[in-house]
């Protein structure tokens, strides 16, 4: 027998939010792969039911539009009526609209921190009385979190506050042994950047800030996910790790 705790979730039950496309429905397969009971929330629930359909495990879909009020309870409830219990939640639902300051309308700030910010923040103190000891919320922050980006000063913003967030949410939950981090993803290859990465110089901006030489792919950013629900986890806390190719180290 190993005195080592295992990178597995088995038995453990996980709220992910955002899990209907990109690095969400990634994490949710990664999870459900080891061992985890799923719950996968968002807006689509046709997209939704295709990735409950690429998790090998028990999943249950709760479709919520989480800048609602009513969203935190709903998922909650969904997640217990379940599975009976929450050991680790997700955050991965966010909305990037990328606009100089000069042409970003105040509504584009508003509507990019109501997602990014207040709704992780709404559904985890909904959840927080069904965390015991052991238990992991994962906020997924961002490269622009920690490293600035033009023509994306609202965004930047949100991840920022993501960043503060997980770590003054460590210092509180700790001493209850809710373990609180974060996954701050570089330049990952998702439906939210399809778009901007389809231009070429865009993209070639991507590979000369990364030593690694590629763009990143949800597959990079899943099993951080898994590892930091687990028990091998169980010392890191108010942690926010990069998953980059090297960004931010130039």
């Amino acid at each position: 027998m190993s005195n080592f705790p295992a990178v597995t979730l088995d038995g453990k039950a996980a709220i992910v939010t955002g899990a209907s496309s990109g690095i969400g429905a990634a994490i949710a397969a990664a999870m459900s792969e080891a061992g985890a009971r799923v719950v996968l929330t968002g807006r689509d629930e046709e997209r939704l039911a295709r990735c409950a359909e690429a998790c090998p495990g028990r999943t249950r879909v709760v479709v919520a539009d989480l800048a609602h009020d009513d969203a935190p309870e709903e998922i909650v409830a969904g997640t217990l009526d379940a599975f009976g219990a929450i050991d680790s939640i997700v955050h991965s639902a966010g909305i990037f609209w990328p606009k100089p300051l000069a042409e970003a309308p105040l509504e584009d700030f508003d509507e990019q921190w109501r997602v990014n910010v207040r709704a992780p923040y709404a559904l985890t103190k909904a959840a927080l009385p069904h965390l015991g000891r052991d238990s992991s919320v994962i906020f997924v922050s961002s490269i622009a979190g920690q490293v600035a980006f033009p023509n994306s000063a609202a965004y930047c913003a949100t991840k920022g506050a993501i960043e503060q967030l997980a770590k003054a949410l460590a210092v509180e939950l700790s001493p209850q042994g809710i373990r609180v981090n974060a996954i701050a993803p570089g330049n990952i290859r998702t439906p939210m950047n399809e778009e901007l990465l389809k231009d070429p110089d865009y993209e070639q901006m991507y590979l000369d800030g990364t030593p690694y030489g590629r763009v990143g792919v949800v597959e990079d950013i899943a099993p951080l996910a898994v590892f930091l629900a687990s028990d091998a986890s169980r010392y890191i806390h108010g942690e926010s790790i990069l998953v980059d190719g090297g960004w931010a180290a130039r």
